[in-house]
């Protein structure tokens, strides 16, 4: 009944495009919980509702983080594409009673990540990237072989963060610490 609810209300507050992406990320984060033994229903309720606040705009987003208080960097405030994140997990928490910290988390940290992600924030971070209905089906498919080739999901976020480093810097976009710093921990630690 909660997946219902979730998905009417996603369907009247986002456009169809945005909506079918939250679809393609819950189903894509269902069979990578499948793939990696995890819980496939927290990972479906992180994808469907990672996204929930995208349609909010930027000046409003800096008001609900203000008004409520949200643990937002200054140097996180500076990518305002990334804003819908917090906001999100304060959204599933307060209007659809999620209370669930892995999932939270897997909302609030599905665009920049964070060092030493759980698997929930793994898997939702990586179907956000991958998922079949709106992005590309080859790097879809360059991801998930990797990761099934390497059986390490860090490998697939690994070349989800190099594609998201060059796409900032060839479009002169700032680019925050913590993708760097993740960019860096995912090196050394898959070596």
């Amino acid at each position: 009944m909660q997946l219902d609810k979730i998905r009417n209300w996603l369907k009247n507050n986002l456009d169809e495009e945005r909506y079918r992406h939250v679809l393609g990320v819950e189903q894509s984060a269902r069979e990578l919980a499948i793939m990696f033994n995890e819980d496939e229903e927290k990972a479906a309720l992180g994808g469907l509702l990672h996204d929930t606040a995208k349609s909010i705009k930027n000046s409003e987003l800096l008001n609900i983080i203000d008004e409520n208080n949200l643990p937002v960097s200054e140097e996180e405030k500076n990518s305002v594409k990334t804003l819908h994140s917090p906001v999100g997990a304060f959204m599933a928490e307060n209007l659809f009673g999620i209370k669930d910290e892995e999932i939270l988390n897997s909302i609030r940290f599905h665009t920049v990540g964070r060092i030493n992600m759980s698997m929930i924030e793994k898997i939702v971070f990586l179907a956000d990237k991958i998922e079949a209905e709106t992005r590309d089906i080859a790097f879809r498919n360059k991801v998930l072989n990797e990761v099934k080739e390497k059986n390490n999901i860090d490998a697939g976020i690994l070349i989800c963060y190099g594609a998201t480093i060059k796409s900032l810097v060839d479009r002169k976009l700032y680019i925050n610490n913590q993708t760097i710093e993740v960019w860096n921990f995912l090196i050394n630690s898959l070596k």
